[in-house]
């Protein structure tokens, strides 16, 4: 038995969901937690996508189930084994031929389908709707090293709402930030998964988002989220040196020196030939603390130009030696001061009431 239904119906429905399109329409963006399950490679995909266009398409189907015909009981066998009993959630591009067949043929075998509407087409719509929606920000911002990412996830497990955009584009932000990650998402799918989470978020409490630049290595923030992200309440936590620099020897050197070399390059129209020759030096004696020294002097310069801008929208926490937990625990806690201070942690949109300077020195310095 299979129905089509709309897409939040087939978000809701209990179950697995399988993309059937080629693996390249998949990789450039699907739902997030979809499995693949292609009906064609890309190649078939071209030629059947030719036929139609220059022959008919009688031709295109009859090609597509000579292609198709062999595959039958490796889909049914790979779905089976996901899903041994129950619901199964199918999409393609526009839910036509291709999601209902597969439906039919999970039919056949006891499997209970469902099909989206409009496919895959009519979840980017909703998700580029989605990303729209105006909620209420915090920007958590700090030097290179300051541990916000580590930060914003013990905000998460204390209650918070956050969007990590570095997790979600598979990337730290720097020129060094791809180090020991895997290949990022397309701009496409990075939207995707903002739009899942974005969705999620409950409109009455504010959502913590990292200080980013409009990039994330190849992955673009939504023009409407970064917009606002720069008319929000501002978070900056100050550490000590030492503590950033220990944070970014935890996350950056231990990688292979090449790599660490090839992303020093990428930085010398920055620094300047002289000085990517003198931290090229350093990363090849092994002198890490030397390099980000080095580094820092540039960052930070870069950084502290930058915050000027933001002032006197700064809400300052400083401290030292304080666990994450502990700075997420004074960021809640500046918030809530700063909201029945100056009642200015509102920032709908391009809407915002700024806040003056707030210097925190509550229990948790």
């Amino acid at each position: 038995m299979t129905s089509a239904v709309n897409l939040e119906t087939f978000i809701n429905t209990p179950g697995l969901i399988f993309d059937v399109r080629s693996p390249g329409e998949f990789f450039q963006g699907r739902i997030p937690t979809a499995l693949n399950l292609p009906l064609f490679s890309d190649n078939e995909r071209s030629q059947i996508g030719t036929l139609y266009k220059q022959v008919s398409r009688q031709s295109a189907i009859e090609k597509g189930l000579e292609i198709v015909v062999p595959k039958v009981s490796e889909l049914i066998d790979f779905v089976v084994s996901a899903v041994p009993k129950g619901s199964v959630k199918i999409h393609c591009w526009r839910g036509g031929m291709r999601s209902a067949s597969v439906a039919l043929m999970l039919n056949s075998v006891g499997l209970t389908t469902c099909t989206l509407q409009g496919g895959y087409k009519s979840f980017r719509k909703w998700a580029l709707k989605t990303l729209t929606t105006p909620y209420q920000l915090h920007i958590l911002g700090g030097m290179t090293g300051s541990g916000k990412t580590a930060i914003l996830q013990e905000l998460k497990n204390l209650g918070e709402q956050v969007l990590d955009l570095e997790s979600l584009a598979g990337h730290r932000g720097s020129t060094f930030g791809n180090l020991g990650l895997s290949l990022q998402p397309t701009n496409e799918q990075f939207e995707n998964e903002i739009a899942m989470q974005w969705h999620s978020f409950d409109p009455s409490k504010p959502v913590w988002i990292e200080d980013e630049s409009r990039t994330i290595g190849s992955c673009k923030i939504p023009d409407n989220i970064f917009n606002a992200m720069k008319n929000s309440p501002f978070f900056l936590i100050e550490r000590p040196l030492d503590e950033r620099l220990e944070q970014i020897k935890n996350d950056y050197w231990q990688h292979s020196l090449q790599d660490l070399i090839s992303c020093a390059q990428r930085l010398s129209k920055k620094l300047g030939g002289l000085r990517t020759k003198e931290l090229i030096t350093y990363i090849e004696q092994s002198a890490f603390k030397e390099a980000t020294v080095l580094l820092l002097e540039y960052y930070d310069t870069t950084y502290n130009h930058e915050m000027k801008r933001r002032e006197p929208a700064i809400n300052r926490l400083t401290g030292e030696k304080l666990s994450n937990y502990a700075w997420a625990k004074k960021l809640i806690y500046s918030k809530e001061l700063n909201r029945r201070n100056f009642g200015c942690a509102e920032s709908l949109g391009d809407k915002l009431i700024k806040c003056p300077v707030l210097y925190t020195t509550g229990p948790f310095n």
